[in-house]
């Protein structure tokens, strides 16, 4: 009779004689539970304490579950997959940026130690910037997809929320000193009118303002005399002249393009003059032109803090994949 009575007993727990076997399992999230094969009931009179004291003796609950990391599911992998494109595409584009301003500072003899003095102001300068931030986030961002790693996961994260604050906070800035922006406008094409035969690309620049809104100088055509070159007092033959971007008919015969056709301008009445040059300067014109322009600024401004939120949320939910099975390790 004691004989079937033990072989009937089950092992129970040691605080207050209840049993120790779970009914529900606890799943964390996350991570998947492996069910141990439930024991054959003891056969002798001491098996049933048998099994219990050697899973006390190392630790271990007799009824617990193993937890081993998930597969990650098919919606995490394709986000894996287009994080990865995604960044590999900004890749990309800035190392093509980087190349331009690294390309425009070697035509010009920039890098060479020819000229060092207006690196800090040469608008190839940007390019370079723009192209080393835009790639060094990207490639992590694209590393930090491919292996996985929360590391560069949170750097890509961080740098993306540095970028977008400092966006968000340049045009809070520009709304509060609106006032101000003409006047910075003007002290950059006087830069621009100073250097213009110095930097090939400012020239460049300055040319295609000046064609495209039919302007000549900053506030009148008289301005090109504080330029060195084409002053009165200058000894070349561009001498009281302006740039050929500020004549009414730039072109000879409509199809040769006639560099010579604003020569000695600066010598003549405003009346003469203006039946050859532009007499209106571009400062009034190409502020109304970013006036007329506002809608477009702030839907392309939209539209990159719309991509750097994308790309910010891929990478969270990588990072949120990636974090349980970080838990287990």
């Amino acid at each position: 009779m004691a004989l079937s009575r033990a072989r009937l007993s089950w092992p129970r727990g040691a605080a207050g004689g209840r049993e120790s076997t779970q009914l529900l399992p606890q799943v964390t999230p996350g991570l998947c539970r492996t069910p141990l094969p439930t024991p054959s009931p003891p056969s002798g009179p001491s098996a049933h304490t048998s099994v219990p004291r050697r899973a006390e003796s190392q630790g271990q609950d007799p009824g617990a579950q193993h937890p081993i990391p998930c597969k990650p599911g098919t919606f995490s992998q394709c986000v894996r997959y287009l994080a990865f494109l995604w960044n590999l595409l900004f890749l990309l584009l800035g190392l093509l940026a980087l190349a331009v301003g690294v390309w425009g500072m070697l035509a010009k003899g920039l890098l060479r130690g020819e000229r060092l003095a207006p690196l800090g102001s040469d608008p190839m300068l940007l390019f370079v910037l723009v192209g080393l931030g835009a790639s060094a986030v990207s490639l992590a961002g694209c590393l930090g997809a491919l292996r996985a790693s929360p590391c560069l996961l949170r750097f890509f994260v961080g740098a993306v929320l540095a970028f977008a604050g400092l966006e968000v906070l340049g045009g809070l800035l520009l709304l509060a000193a609106q006032h101000r922006l003409r006047d910075a406008l003007r002290d950059a094409l006087l830069l621009c009118l100073l250097r213009y035969q110095e930097e090939p690309d400012l020239r460049f620049l300055v040319d295609e303002v000046q064609r495209s809104l039919r302007c000549c100088g900053l506030g009148s055509y008289r301005d090109w005399e504080t330029n060195p070159y084409f002053n009165c007092s200058a000894p070349g033959v561009q001498a009281c002249s302006v740039p050929a971007s500020c004549c009414l008919d730039p072109w000879q015969n409509g199809t040769v393009a006639n560099a010579q056709c604003a020569f000695g301008v600066l010598r003549l009445g405003d009346v003469a003059a203006g039946a050859i040059v532009h007499l209106g300067g571009c400062v009034a014109q190409l502020s109304a032109w970013l006036r007329g322009q506002a809608g477009g600024i702030t839907a392309a401004a939209a539209v990159l803090v719309l991509v750097e939120a994308v790309g910010v949320v891929m990478a969270l939910k990588m990072l949120r994949d990636i974090a349980p099975i970080g838990v287990q390790g």
